[in-house]
């Protein structure tokens, strides 16, 4: 565990992570089945007794355009259900969403990271904005277990998933637990460390960016405007106070700065803030305090 403390901060007014390739090393599997649309596995640690048998399924949920999302059950058997979300650019098999998954299920609850449309296995083209469709895209996975007689405890987004599940609570009022893990504030920043000055002149003249380097993908002027009108203030004054949200930080964070947390915190009426010291915006040294704070405020009775 990282000799970093971790600080939790007042609203004004130890799991171990899942290594890389986990399904592999320390698990024992007995592959049931596996066709194109589902896979069924189910997983065992080493010490049978230290932790719950785990059915690792993959799901198909169509959202409200007509594509198919793809996700992974991680099932313990529980009735209750945390959905995680990936950030901008990523997947369902982040790192952070499969340590997560992991530790959830460590606790015995159910969790299912899912791929929003255009991104990992999904299907849709990626878009750079997408803020509401996203939100929309996890209403879909919300009410696929709820139709299926499951709760949903809790919905996690990293990043611009953080955004994203502030946007959902903020329009659909049937989760009680939401867990922002390092969120954008302020969507008018961090445009031009990605893109370059003059960026809104450069989109009216050629109707996209094209940005290039490590990942490629292109900025059309709809996404871009899609991005600058979502308001995140305006839509974390709609959560209703029975909502209870946690906003997590890095207090290193090089992305995204550690102040927007505490704006959230501002603002949102039932809402914890926790900034774990050292931590940068992947949790590079930080999986199990990031782990730790998540669980506890997930299984915490309110």
């Amino acid at each position: 565990m990282s000799s970093m403390a971790s600080v939790a901060y007042p609203h004004p007014g130890f799991l171990n992570p899942v290594p890389k390739h986990s399904l592999h090393k320390p698990l024992l599997f007995d592959l049931r089945s596996s066709c194109s649309r589902n896979l069924s596995i189910s997983a065992k640690m080493a010490d049978p007794s230290s932790s719950p048998v785990v059915q690792i399924e993959r799901i198909t949920v169509p959202n409200n355009y007509g594509e198919k999302l793809v996700g992974l059950l991680h099932e313990t058997g529980s009735k209750e259900v945390v959905v995680l979300c990936h950030g901008f650019r990523a997947s369902k098999d982040h790192e952070i969403m499969r340590n997560l998954a992991g530790a959830l299920t460590r606790e015995g609850i159910s969790a299912v990271r899912f791929d929003f449309a255009g991104n990992g296995e999904s299907e849709g083209s990626f878009q750079y904005g997408n803020y509401q469709r996203e939100a929309d895209d996890l209403h879909a996975v919300v009410l696929y277990f709820l139709r299926s007689n499951r709760v949903v405890k809790a919905i996690l987004g990293h990043s611009k998933g953080g955004n994203v599940v502030l946007l959902y609570a903020s329009r659909y009022h049937d989760v009680p637990v939401v867990v922002n893990v390092s969120g954008r504030y302020d969507l008018n920043k961090g445009i031009e460390e990605r893109v370059g000055k003059g960026f809104i002149e450069r989109i009216k003249k050629d109707g996209f960016i094209d940005v290039n380097g490590k990942d490629q993908y292109r900025i059309t002027e709809e996404s871009l405007m899609d991005r600058l009108s979502t308001d995140m203030h305006a839509a974390c004054l709609s959560i209703e106070k029975s909502c209870r949200v946690l906003t997590v930080h890095g207090s290193e964070d090089e992305i995204i700065p550690v102040g927007d947390a505490f704006e959230f915190n501002k603002i949102i009426p039932n809402h914890k803030l926790h900034v774990i010291e050292g931590a940068d915006h992947g949790y590079t040294k930080h999986q199990v305090d990031l782990a730790k704070v998540v669980v506890e405020f997930i299984k915490a009775v309110p």
